[in-house]
């Protein structure tokens, strides 16, 4: 069963200034992004920095509401939309405790004055979850128990942990209300690299227990490919490409998805020869994107349909937004 979908979502942000803070243009973060996510799934999102990964977290969790287009949550076998508003309180509260995020910057996320026991307990009570306050603190003990924390650490505050056991603490807060997705935006990436590993094992563990869906946005490939079920991969606010993980890291369609796993480090410097395409200067503006093929001034087999049409998604399980796939001209 799906959970949330959005059907060619535009987000748009205006720039304003003047007296009177005109908009004068916008920042065109999202267009028309198409995207489903499963009951009990690792949907895995990749692209640079800029192409729209963290907008699109914050449609999905009704931070920022979108431009155009559509988005549908389900729960019980009901489809409510839920593009501009969250509807009554009872659907708010539904979605609230169906959908939470991870952030990427835990020195961020937590706040200082509060202590761990607050962090946590904070959605128990939004939602009326325990009756009393002995039963919460039990919980919120098993919580940090399972997220790989000492429970006696329950009053400290959050300048007392290191990075990492501040992410484990933000974890157990996301996790709290047993959401059916979690959004994942970038969790390790502000972390030390000897705690990357555990904060993903941690996170493949919660999800096989309390039976979760990820939406996982990271820049690190290896990482997606290993945790995700189904992968998107977004190049200045569109995607580019979409398949199953393995298919689309065994068999990249799209140039910039191709370039993408050339990037990706390895001790054998041959195996990752899929083919010589090179990713050459920066990713053009959202404010003002080229017309066509938003990656046709990178792209080495651009041909001219490629600068005045963009092409859409096409394909069955694997689609693929380009006119030459695999630079088959």
């Amino acid at each position: 069963m799906t959970i949330v979908s959005l059907d060619r979502v535009k987000k748009y942000f205006p720039i304003r200034s003047g007296v009177f803070l005109q908009i004068r243009g916008w920042v065109k973060a999202l267009e028309e992004t198409s995207l489903s996510i499963e009951e009990n799934t690792v949907v895995g999102v990749v692209g640079e920095s800029g192409c729209g990964k963290t907008t699109l977290a914050k449609v999905i969790a009704k931070i920022h509401d979108p431009t155009s287009g559509k988005l549908l949550y389900y729960k019980d076998n009901k489809e409510y939309d839920i593009t501009k508003s969250l509807g009554n309180q009872n659907q708010k509260m539904m979605f609230r405790k169906d959908v939470q995020m991870i952030y990427q910057n835990p020195f961020d996320s937590l706040d200082p004055r509060m202590s761990i026991e607050e962090i946590i307990a904070e959605p128990l009570e939004a939602h009326n979850v325990f009756a009393n306050k002995k039963e919460q603190r039990e919980y919120i003990k098993d919580l940090l128990s399972k997220v790989g924390l000492n429970p006696n650490m329950i009053e400290r505050y959050p300048h007392e942990f290191s990075g990492g056991q501040r992410q484990r603490i933000a974890i157990a807060r996301a996790i709290a209300l047993k959401p059916r997705l979690v959004i994942c935006d970038e969790p390790t990436s502000a972390l030390d690299v000897s705690v990357q590993n555990q904060i993903i094992n941690l996170l493949v563990k919660l999800r096989e227990e309390f039976n979760m869906s990820y939406l996982f946005i990271s820049h690190n490939l290896d990482v997606v490919r290993y945790i995700s079920n189904k992968t998107y991969v977004m190049y200045l606010g569109s995607v580019v490409e979409e398949a199953n993980s393995e298919e689309l890291f065994s068999n990249p369609s799209h140039p910039y998805t191709i370039s993408l796993m050339n990037s990706i480090p390895s001790w054998n410097p041959e195996s990752r020869k899929l083919k010589n395409i090179k990713l050459e200067g920066e990713p053009p503006s959202p404010i003002n994107p080229p017309s066509g093929c938003p990656f046709h001034p990178r792209c080495q087999f651009a041909q001219e349909i490629c600068k005045t049409q963009k092409p859409l998604l096409s394909g069955n399980e694997h689609k693929v937004a380009c006119h030459f796939p695999q630079g088959k001209i």
